[in-house]
């Protein structure tokens, strides 16, 4: 599912117009995105866990030539599922 597939759902569901659905959907993703960011961890209860992770500056090795590179230290975003959303996937059908 792309972004516009979920405006449609969304749209759908809810019964609104799409352009009133991307902007929904658009607030939510941007307030993810914002609180991210700033370091925040976003629970949404029962569909999982959004947080960032830092990552350590290390090293690696250019496949081409076998030079020695430095790949530098980033920041992550990070999904954990929550127990509904798991049981959700896992149930029976």
């Amino acid at each position: 599912m792309n972004k516009l597939e979920l405006v449609e759902q969304v749209a759908s569901e809810t019964e609104t117009s799409k352009a009133a659905a991307a902007a929904a959907v658009d607030a939510v993703l941007d307030a993810i995105t914002n609180a991210l960011k700033k370091g925040d961890e976003v629970r949404l209860v029962g569909f999982g866990t959004f947080s960032v992770k830092q990552r350590a500056e290390g090293k690696g090795r250019n496949p081409a030539t076998g030079e020695e590179i430095t790949i530098p230290a980033s920041t992550n975003a990070r999904f954990k599922p929550g127990a509904t959303l798991k049981n959700a996937l896992n149930a029976t059908k």
